[in-house]
């Protein structure tokens, strides 16, 4: 039935135009007169992708103001039988879209397109479109399409089928079973009005006003309120970002533990940065978790206390030196040894060939001692300019610290940023030839990434070998929710290699001496269960003393609300055999949303 606002009536023409990839189908010209779920079929790409599409008929559920994807969500109002079929889809006008209201019942004419966010290498699925559209506004104030109510009880527990192998593992033109498998079924609600409702956070208020939540209430749980990741077979159905229809300033910041009181619901977007995404025109209340920051008890008199913290591209601009100093002290106690990631170089991302960090470290030394914690001397190597990978002139690089009153640090003279430190023997024990020293720093497993970083330290007259890491990111590997399944990691072959420089260089000490005390240690960017994990462990070389937790208490790193291990220590045989250590994952950043790195720290305490 026409509104009282049918008068006004309108055709407007949207001249649309993708900048992202699309995929085309070869089709006949031109489709009279589709509905909604025709287009979206009972695949996850349409049937008419290429082909123009005339009076397509739908209710304005939500319009996008703001990016580079703006335009308005339509939905039909009389669905058909399908649960496969989708009865939502977006029309992308590229700019604001002008004329158009929710509630607003229009007829939109256009061509269908399969937009890929991040383009077709990235491997995402696509996203069906209509685009170069024009839309005619046939009546006002109708009531917007009741949302699907997505829960526990709705989304399957198995996440995706296996890919077609004949389509290099896509899962693009098999049929849709939102009965069985979870992205089916988040595929089959595309576009569509959807919500949830008292909804548990498990990844923070990022600074993109975005958010995880599950609807799973008990998948993988831990007594924090995350959602933890423990294999690749089980990927947490339950996860789903949510984003605003809003203005960014009225988006909660929320915090892991948190709940989204109430119902969210909007229209079900598919993102380059997450996947299904909850676009929100109405949102829940947020309800505090009061999760709290942990810290970790202080070390014995006899134990020595070895830490790795990722401290996020730390330069002399930022202003988290008093922040992160806070945390070495009050949260971890002030460890003897840390071993920091992300050590920028004197001036940050400023490329004018600078490579010496001093200033950076010798902010955070007098940081920490204003503290209280100790007076921390170092040790650390300029890495060659732009050879090592991260933010473009930044040159970060691992870094020790060490408390001076409690161990003392062996130097060894020859160290620099291409000469190989290895392992020789002083009176009858095995020692570093250049300490500080790195790893195989010209091997190709480290072209364009950090090169691991081997310091000797002596406490209460017992030597110990730390080898700091950064290994090369995930950068690269499709994401869980790929059109190809199982996803492909590619960025684990660069990690392997490292791993296998790293356990070999360790294989040498421990040949020379059978008990030597070593800790690996650093941001491993990869699980405790990985192949990469695997290799450095070798057979009985090394082991992750990360495995010592509770399963729901591995993580040291939140993604997509997944909670993960990253950051990893692992020790010889002659640490493990002892039985002395204790190991702890200290929880104070990657769960909050203002968050001074988007790592957490962890520690290890033992009696060599």
């Amino acid at each position: 039935m026409p509104s009282k606002s049918s008068a006004r009536l309108a055709t407007l023409t949207v001249a649309a135009v993708c900048a992202a990839s699309t995929i085309t189908l070869t089709s006949p010209a031109h489709a009279e007169s589709v509905r909604i779920h025709d287009i979206q079929g009972d695949t996850r790409t349409s049937p008419y992708a290429g082909q123009q599409v005339t009076d397509v008929a739908g209710i304005v559920t939500g319009i996008r103001t703001y990016g580079s994807s703006r335009g308005f969500w339509i939905q039909d109002p009389t669905p058909d039988a399908d649960p496969a079929t989708s009865e939502g889809v977006f029309v992308h006008t590229g700019s604001t879209p002008q004329g158009v209201a929710v509630g607003d019942a229009v007829t939109v004419s256009g061509t269908v397109s399969e937009y890929v966010p991040g383009g077709t290498s990235s491997g995402n699925q696509a996203l069906t479109e209509i685009t170069r559209a024009t839309f005619t506004v046939v009546s006002s104030g109708n009531p917007v399409p009741a949302p699907i109510r997505i829960d526990a009880r709705s989304v399957p527990a198995a996440y995706t089928p296996a890919g077609d192998t004949a389509a290099n593992g896509s899962v693009n033109a098999l049929p849709l079973r939102p009965d069985r498998y979870a992205l089916d079924f988040y595929e089959s609600l595309e576009g569509m009005n959807v919500q949830v409702s008292d909804t548990r956070v498990v990844g923070a208020t990022d600074p993109y006003t975005e958010l995880w939540v599950s609807v799973k209430p008990g998948e993988n749980r831990n007594h924090r309120g995350g959602t933890v990741y423990g294999s690749y077979d089980d990927r947490n159905t339950g996860r789903l970002q949510i984003q605003s229809l809003g203005r960014a300033s009225d988006f909660p910041d929320a915090n892991v533990g948190d709940t989204l009181a109430g119902t969210t619901a909007g229209p079900l977007d598919f993102n380059q940065f997450g996947g299904y995404t909850l676009v929100a025109s109405e949102l829940g209340t947020l309800k505090s978790g009061n999760l709290r920051r942990e810290s970790t008890r202080a070390q014995r008199s006899g134990e020595l206390a070895v830490a790795t913290y990722n401290v996020e591209n730390l330069d002399p601009s930022d202003d988290t030196f008093a922040a992160h100093a806070e945390a070495i002290v009050g949260n971890l106690k002030s460890p003897d040894i840390v071993s920091l990631e992300e050590i920028q170089d004197d001036n940050g991302a400023t490329d004018d060939g600078t490579v010496a960090a001093d200033r950076t470290v010798a902010e955070l030394i007098g940081a920490i001692e204003a503290a209280g914690g100790p007076r921390y001397d170092w040790r650390g190597i300029d890495p060659v300019d732009k050879a090592d990978g991260g933010e473009p002139g930044g040159n970060i690089r691992q870094v020790f610290l060490f408390n001076p009153e409690r161990v003392s640090f062996t130097d060894r003279a020859g160290g620099d940023a291409t000469t190989a430190t290895g392992v020789t023997k002083v009176r009858g024990k095995a020692a570093l030839t250049v300490s500080p020293g790195r790893v195989a720093p010209k091997a190709a497993a480290f072209e364009n990434s950090r090169k691991p970083l081997a310091g000797e330290f002596v406490f209460r007259g017992r030597t110990v070998v730390v080898v700091a890491n950064h290994f090369a990111s995930k950068g690269g590997d499709q994401a869980l929710t790929s059109q190809y399944q199982p996803p492909s990691r590619s960025s684990e072959t660069q990690r392997h290699l490292q791993a296998k420089e790293v356990h070999d260089f360790t294989a040498k000490i421990l040949a020379t001496q059978k008990n030597a005390d070593v800790v690996v240690l650093g941001d491993i960017n990869d699980f405790e269960f990985s192949t990469t994990t695997k290799i450095l462990e070798g057979r009985g070389t090394l082991w992750s003393a990360i495995k010592t937790l509770p399963r729901s208490e591995r993580y040291s790193y939140v993604y997509q609300g997944n909670s993960q291990v990253l950051d990893q220590i692992l020790i010889s045989p002659s640490i493990r055999r002892g039985g002395t250590f204790t190991y702890d994952s200290v929880h104070l950043n990657t769960e909050f949303h203002d968050q001074i790195s988007d790592h957490d720290p962890q520690i290890l305490r033992f009696r060599p």
